[in-house]
């Protein structure tokens, strides 16, 4: 028994750009950066808007790292770790991925 879950093909994503899938009953925001394809997996709840729309956002960098902008209020999420850079309170949950075979994995809850 595998445990990741077959989110999408590699192929549906582009860099610098979210897509949102259904992961165990949660949407998540999964993106691919526009400098070096690496992936991202974080919660598509924006925290302050209260809407599923992280999806949407910007992918920007500021220093090494990258985040997504929400595209409704503009606060920047770092998405390696979820902290939102502009204000500490916040944060987004943030998922394993990985790219197999062509295929966007996200691991599954223990």
């Amino acid at each position: 028994m595998s445990n990741w879950n077959t989110i999408c093909k590699l192929s549906d994503l582009n860099p610098g750009t979210g897509v949102c899938a259904l992961h165990e009953g949660e949407q998540v925001a999964i993106f691919m950066g526009a400098q070096n394809d690496q992936l991202y997996a974080v919660s598509n709840f924006d925290p302050v808007g209260e809407a599923n729309v992280m999806s949407r956002g910007l992918i920007g960098s500021s220093g090494e790292q990258v985040y997504v902008a929400s595209p409704l209020y503009k606060e920047r999420y770092n998405l390696e770790t979820g902290a939102c850079l502009d204000n500490e309170a916040l944060s987004l949950k943030t998922y394993s991925v990985r790219a197999v075979d062509g295929e966007v994995q996200l691991q599954l809850s223990a």
